[in-house]
């Protein structure tokens, strides 16, 4: 389901930039939005100094409790490197970014590593790493020393997700995630190593967190149950096994007794219809079905269909809203027991609809869906989903949408949701009694707040908010981001009136802690820029330490009752309190009881403030071995491209030799590939590994040809400042001995002339082999090139 953020028109922010984002039009005019978008590199230095919150948020005291999972950061405490630390960032579609903690660390050459001292015994594991797009390979792992004969398989392909339909989205979803099962279980205080070996050549590899797990062993098939074997199943995941489950399901249903699924890969090729079965699984790290969709009951049934102890691991790529491959979707009917499954790499984890009623689902992990975690999609009632672990979801982590009929009486509780990459932790659209209590979120990233209550109703017909809404005892770390529509910031909890006023609904908000709000704590707004107010809300004895602008920001009409809000470290006095469509300051009313401190309603500001620094990041200092390296100190250029800038030039006349030829490079940084520079896209480009010169890009032009000149180019946005690059153009018919055909000078890029250089070569110069070697950059600490054209004389 396509879940539009907004329709405002969207500012491109900039990378490593410093730069004023507008909103749209009319808002802007209205509110005088003027925010500045602090620049990655210089967050860290912002980041104030001593004890911080732990970056491992299964640390913190509410969130979920998965039996033997211990999550390890690679730039933690437990953790050593020789690679590279990146970020902290805060800014759209980064990988910095979208890692745990805000940081991350590349490797970006043989034997550089990230290993792990564990704190508790372990026999399997589960990695959160991000390759290059188009990248696939293999990762070597080291236990206590030695390494295992099974490599790690990483890849691309079910990451980078690309949302052109909704306004604001960049590529995001960066990471996904590898699971392996030890050969042996191996004590608390042992060692192990992810390191870049001989053939790892899916460079660079970015690790954010390792989860270690101590599984218990495989459980027995239940006395009397149907197995799926006994009627098919191919448990090597060779055959299909899809006729064999409904097979077993059907006579399991028929006997009243449950369907087991053994230790085993079973291969589902289309989704089964079941309307009640009791399906159990030896554990989610033994029995696995290979399946996008296990379950789509298309209408309501009347279960209970109740599902445990397996995993499903799909292969989406891309998001599909028009699509079911949600592992599973539809009705799972009343009553029904969710519990102890795994789920990855789907659309959706649970999208459940068509009437769903007692339903619990509990001790689950759901990671790298393309986009929610799990959406009780209208018709829901008194379900409870408990004790899950949630990351990397592309849009809301747990979602409660009352469409196209009311979810009354939920309760979504102990929930850990972690780097939602497109949208909420939790987000509550509409709908009564519902409750949110106990969960821990962090670090949201653009278009979405840590928790939402909205009535923004995405489609019709919609049921706004009523009667009471709970939102209770919350931890909240790092979350709310910089909206790209709106060109200013969506708080840690955001209060919502995008399509209606809060009318006859009451929203108590009692006990959360929202600690290190990279902008405002709390929001009210009136997202759809109509200015319905937002009234019934009652905020008593929350806790608010850090936030990089205010505590309160009331961008629309309304009330609250506020006592004992206790606010330290908050980086700009006041509230912000501006009322669109009124035009004036302190229409939104802040009714103050007793209890309140480190924070005030005066002064009133009309202008959104930029923060003054960003949160801390990572786990606290001094309790481990830090990273090795750090990220490079030279000061970032002024400017840099926007996303989306045509070219001021026209290309020379003739065919580039080089267009869409294989390209390679010594070394890059993120994903600014050496394959940008000849895509024929001047605004992609190439950046080379930070602080490393000399770097190479060599281009393959298939055959020996006769080249008489090159055409280099930057992105040809004036946002990029000119800048001059010393760099050597060498040429070779073997790939082994290279000849110098243009001696290395200094070549200045200026988008004043269109950010191009050309290189005459010498007159009879044939070659297969093009390359680049940069030694200086003015304007940055690395080779920089979007595209690279090779001519015939």
């Amino acid at each position: 389901m396509v879940h539009h953020r907004s329709t405002h028109t969207y500012v491109p922010r900039t990378r490593r930039a410093q730069v004023l984002v507008g909103g749209t039009a009319a808002v802007a005019a209205v509110l005088g939005l003027v925010l500045s978008a602090p620049s990655h590199q210089a967050a860290a230095a912002l980041a104030p100094t001593g004890p911080v919150q732990a970056a491992a948020v299964k640390a913190a005291a509410s969130g979920a409790t998965l039996p033997g999972m211990v999550e390890y950061e690679a730039e933690g405490a437990q953790a050593s490197t020789n690679g590279k630390l990146i970020g902290p960032d805060y800014t759209q579609g980064d990988l910095a970014t979208e890692a745990s903690g805000r940081q991350a660390v590349q490797l970006t050459g043989q034997g550089q590593y990230v290993q792990f001292t564990l704190t508790a015994p372990a026999n399997a594991l589960d990695l959160h790493y991000a390759v290059p797009q188009g990248a696939s390979g293999k990762l070597s792992v080291y236990v206590n020393g030695t390494k295992l004969s099974t490599e790690l398989s990483l890849t691309s392909a079910y990451s980078y997700i690309s949302t052109g339909s909704i306004a604001g989205s960049k590529t995001h979803k960066l990471y996904d995630d590898v699971r392996l099962r030890l050969p042996a279980a191996v004590a608390a205080g042992s060692t192990v190593k992810f390191q870049v070996d001989a053939g790892d050549t899916a460079l660079p590899y970015t690790l954010d967190v390792a989860d270690f797990f101590n599984i218990a062993a495989p459980a027995t098939q239940p006395a009397g149950s149907i197995s799926v074997v006994s009627d098919g199943a191919d448990a090597s995941g060779s055959g299909d096994s899809t006729n064999a489950f409904r097979t077993a399901i059907a006579a399991a249903a028929s006997a009243g007794v449950p369907v087991w699924i053994p230790q085993g890969t079973f291969r589902i090729t289309s989704a089964l219809q079941v309307n009640k079965a009791t399906i159990v699984g030896a554990g989610s790290w033994y029995s696995q079905l290979a399946t996008n969709e296990f379950i789509n009951n298309s209408s309501a049934v009347s279960g209970p269909v109740n599902l445990s102890g397996f995993a499903i691991l799909g292969s989406t790529v891309g998001r599909h809203d028009d699509s079911t491959a949600n592992a599973v979707n539809g009705s799972l009917g009343t009553g029904s027991d969710v519990d102890g499954l795994w789920i990855q790499d789907t659309n959706v984890g649970f999208w459940l609809q068509y009437g769903n009623s007692g339903i619990t689902v509990q001790n689950s992990v759901v990671l790298s869906t393309d986009a929610d975690g799990l959406n009780f999609n209208g018709n829901a009632a008194n379900n409870t989903v408990k004790n899950n672990f949630l990351r990397n979801t592309g849009d809301d982590g747990l979602a409660l949408w009352s469409m196209p009929a009311p979810d009354t009486g939920n309760t979504l509780s102990n929930n850990t949701i972690v780097q939602p990459t497109l949208a909420n932790g939790i987000a509550v659209y509409g709908g009564s009694g519902n409750t949110v209590s106990g969960n821990t979120i962090a670090d949201t990233n653009a278009l979405g707040s840590g928790i939402a209550v909205s009535n923004q109703a995405f489609l019709s017909p919609f049921t706004p908010l009523s009667g009471t809404t709970t939102i209770s005892n919350n931890t909240l770390v790092r979350t709310g981001a910089l909206n790209p529509n709106w060109g200013h910031a969506m708080g840690a909890i955001r209060f919502d009136s995008y399509n209606s006023a809060f009318t006859n609904a009451t929203v108590n908000v009692s006990g959360n802690a929202i600690d290190y709000s990279p902008y405002e704590a709390f929001e009210m707004v009136s997202g759809g820029g109509s200015g319905y107010a937002v009234t019934g809300l009652n905020l008593t004895g929350n806790t608010v330490n850090w936030t990089g602008t205010t505590v309160f920001q009331a961008e629309t009409t309304g009330s609250a009752q506020v006592s004992g809000l206790a606010a330290t470290n908050v980086k700009v006095a006041g509230t912000y309190d501006y009322g669109y469509p009124n035009n004036t300051a302190g229409t939104f009313a802040f009714n103050q009881g007793s209890g309140n401190s480190g924070w005030s309603t005066s002064p009133v500001l009309t202008t959104i403030p930029a923060p003054t620094s960003l949160p801390p990041t990572g786990p606290p200092p001094g309790t481990g071995t830090p990273p090795t390296s750090a990220p490079p100190t030279t000061a970032p250029p002024t400017t840099a491209p926007p996303t989306t800038a045509p070219p001021t030039t026209a290309p020379p006349s003739g065919t580039d030799l080089a267009l869409h030829a294989a390209v390679s490079d010594t070394g890059h940084t993120q994903n600014y590939t050496a394959a940008n520079t000849v895509d024929g896209d001047a605004n992609t480009y190439w950046e080379s590994t930070d602080n490393a010169f000399p770097q190479s890009l060599t281009v393959d032009l298939g055959a020996t040809r006769a080249v008489g000149r090159v055409v280099l180019k930057l992105p040809p946005a004036t946002a990029w400042s000119a800048r001059t690059q010393t760099l050597s153009v060498l040429g070779s018919t073997n790939n082994s001995s290279y000849t110098t055909l243009s001696a290395s000078a200094g070549r200045t890029f200026d988008p004043a002339t269109g950010n191009a250089v050309t290189i005459t070569l010498p007159s009879g110069t044939s070659t297969r082999y093009l390359r680049l070697t940069f030694t200086a950059n003015t304007g940055w600490p690395a080779g920089q090139l979007s595209e690279l054209e090779a001519y015939a004389p």
